[in-house]
């Protein structure tokens, strides 16, 4: 009877501050077993993992990095909401992981979860760095200390983890003893009793931290202010007197349990930082390792690219020979490979930037560009956090805008997210890629490769544009708010290189998965429409060109072929749809085919390259096998006889791309994150305004 009444899954709420390694721990236990979801009435993101130890399964929901349960952005608000059980479900325990090298910061949050009353435990991670620095921690004498069990881990190189495993086999959670001594008892019990609380301490957090909880009701609010008012209750008073008498006790109780260290960092450490903080070269070794991994990413992925695109093109041409002539061969052949070829020739690129990145991350250097790059985002109106959403910009705006919940701030945030799509994302490097090979020679200058400068100055001109409207917004978003930067200096370490090849793949499977369906889909929409138009027009054209070609052979029959195609497709449904547009974008050199590409990439910046290599495919003769980049290279305005790619055509279209509105996608989550659709409408003209005159310059400029 008592185990039917048992949950069938038991439910473990994973909580510590920023970097103690708690994502290690949540991935050694849950694998691959993990899903993401969202908290009830919030924006914020949960991650859920599922396993099993025996018979047993598990629910391990991993929370918001946090230090303190003092809520003042959103992430840290569910992070207090979740183990109160406000709103939600409460977790059956929680599983606090601790910094083995900074325990007095890591206990001033596991000691208020303590006094929440929850059954939980302690995970004291990274125990190698600090017995490197001579630090010894009596987890028994901790335990008798705080009256819950108490693990040693090194979660990064998997120790530790048998015991944590059976900590949670066992059901070894503990509710511990009060670690902080509270007032007003009077009024904590009216508060208990009011929302059913179970502690003291959580009707303490309620009174103190009511003003920032979106989901509780005007009337619980304001019966919380009167009643903190008639006992003499000042929430600010209270949250510093316990945070210092917090932090005296914590310090008391690990002169019993810990025996110090030296608490440095290796002197190879701190003369790196010095070189890698420093106000000048910090930013001049940034920028030296984002043109190194450009420069990579151009050399290393340029043979497997020409493989992919050779391959694709050779089986366009064996589709076009071997199949029956019709509209099923065409569609294979011009419009489903070519636009699978343009998803999958980037995988290369895609998979190296982010292995570049995973290891940078790895090491521990990002933590030291976000520090570096406050001194430059103050005087922009950005946080020092702003770096975070922002490079995570460069993989895709999506995350990146979603990353801005940490900054509690609501103008830094607000003006984080609305400059973010500036920074260049992954889906915008294809379209750079096709462009800069087009345009570019491949030569080197002073031993760099002009190609990958030129890839370097479209991302700076990402992050100029970026800086230059914060500072712009800075003065049109009014705000009394300060805010301060509290980040963590973690110690370099080697990459995990299962971690960083783990990511490339993952990220590549994810842009073939998503981007390519929408790619996909939109090239076998482009060929349907290319291929067909008003029957009037399209058969008058058809039967003109089966008269002529009767009476010809050899070159002037190919050349009468590729005559009659141009002509249906411009008489096609996507012609007409391009020919009303083109005299809008002919002043930035572009031709009604560029204008179809840039209407349908703006469901993702990735399908550029798929639509023109459809477009220009649709009529073509597939069996001489051109690969993308030389088809578009061969390209020619009918009325002109230039060529279309030119120098200055190439350059303004990636200035446009680099400027523009990123996606639908973009748009949808600006509107989820700031719960309005003013902003994301506002930005979206905006940022087309400034792409489309960055372009004009820029073509004026080189032609």
């Amino acid at each position: 009877m008592e185990v039917s009444e048992k949950k069938a899954v038991k439910s473990i709420a994973i909580i510590g501050n920023p970097n103690v390694g708690k994502s290690s721990i949540f991935n050694q236990l849950t694998g691959l077993n993990q899903k993401i979801g969202n908290y009830p009435g919030m924006t914020v993101d949960k991650m859920m993992g599922y396993f099993q130890i025996g018979n047993k399964s598990f629910e391990l929901i991993d929370l918001p990095g946090t230090y303190s349960l003092y809520p003042k952005s959103e992430d840290e608000i569910i992070a207090q909401k979740v183990l109160n059980g406000i709103g939600m479900e409460k977790p059956d325990a929680a599983l606090v992981v601790l910094d083995a090298c900074n325990l007095e910061r890591s206990l001033l949050l596991g000691t208020q979860v303590l006094d929440l009353g929850i059954p939980m435990a302690f995970v004291v991670n990274m125990k190698d760095l600090a017995e490197k620095r001579g630090l010894s921690i009596q987890t028994f004498a901790l335990y008798k200390e705080l009256g819950v069990p108490v693990v040693l881990t090194d979660a990064r190189n998997n120790q530790g983890l048998e015991a944590v495993r059976d900590l949670l086999s066992n059901d070894d959670f503990a509710v511990g003893k009060p670690f902080y001594e509270l007032g007003f008892a009077e009024l904590l019990e009216e508060v208990r009793l009011k929302f059913s609380f179970e502690t003291p301490y959580q009707a303490f957090q309620q009174l103190v931290f009511a003003g920032y909880d979106p989901m509780l009701d005007q009337e619980r609010k304001q019966w919380l202010e009167d009643k903190a008012r008639s006992h003499g209750f000042d929430s600010q008073v209270q949250q510093a007197r316990e945070t210092n008498q917090r932090f005296e006790k914590i310090k008391s109780t690990l002169s019993r349990t810990q025996s110090s260290g030296s608490g440095k960092p290796k002197k190879f450490h701190a003369t790196l930082d010095k070189v890698l903080m420093h106000p000048v070269w910090g930013y001049v070794t940034f920028l030296g390792i984002m043109l190194l991994i450009f420069q990579a990413i151009f050399a290393w992925a340029e043979a497997p690219m020409d493989l992919i695109d050779g391959v694709f093109a050779a089986l366009s041409g064996w589709v076009s020979d071997t199949l029956p002539p019709g509209v099923l061969t065409d569609l294979l052949s011009e419009g489903i490979i070519t636009g699978i070829g343009g998803v999958v020739i980037f995988i290369p690129q895609i998979a190296l930037l982010f292995g570049f990145l995973a290891v940078l991350e790895d090491t521990g250097y990002f933590s030291r560009v976000v520090f570096l790059m406050d001194r430059l985002m103050r005087p922009f109106g950005l946080h020092g956090k702003s770096i975070v959403p922002l490079i995570s910009g460069m993989a895709c705006a999506i995350p990146g805008i979603m990353a801005t919940r940490n900054i509690s701030n609501t103008k830094e945030r607000l003006i984080t997210i609305l400059v973010t799509p500036w920074m260049s994302c992954s889906a915008r490097l294809p379209v750079y890629i096709i462009l800069i090979g087009l345009t570019v020679p491949d030569e080197a200058w002073m031993g760099i490769n002009l190609q990958a400068f030129a890839l370097l100055v479209m991302y700076l001109i990402g992050a100029a544009f970026t800086l230059l409207g914060a500072f712009a917004l800075k003065f049109v978003l009014k705000s009394q708010e300060k805010s301060f930067l509290m980040t963590e200096l973690p110690i370099y370490r080697m990459p995990r290189w299962q971690t960083v090849l783990l990511t490339m793949f993952n990220k590549s499977k994810i842009f073939v998965l998503e981007a390519g369906k929408v790619i996909l889909a939109i090239s076998i929409v482009l060929w349907v429409l290319a291929s067909y138009g008003p029957s009037g027009e399209m058969e008058a054209i058809e039967a003109e060109e089966k008269a002529m070609l009767e009476n010809v052979v050899g070159e002037q029959k190919f050349e009468l072929t590729n005559e009659f195609a141009s002509r249906k497709l411009e008489a096609s449904y996507i012609g007409i749809l391009g020919k009303a547009i083109e005299p809008a974008i002919r002043p930035l050199g572009y031709d009604w085919k560029i204008g179809i590409a840039l209407l349908t990439s703006f469901a993702a910046r990735e399908v550029f390259v798929a639509t023109v290599a459809t477009i220009y495919s649709v009529g073509e003769n597939v069996e001489d096998e051109l690969t993308i980049r030389e088809k578009l290279d061969k390209q020619v305005h009918a009325d002109t006889g230039e060529k279309v790619f030119t120098r200055a055509t190439g350059f303004s279209l990636m200035v446009f791309y680099a400027l523009a509105m990123q996606c639908m996608s973009t748009v949808a989550v600006v509107y989820r994150e700031t719960k309005s659709w003013k902003w994301p409408v506002l930005q979206t003209i905006g940022m087309t305004i400034v792409a489309y005159l960055g372009a004009l310059i820029t073509y004026q400029i080189w032609s």
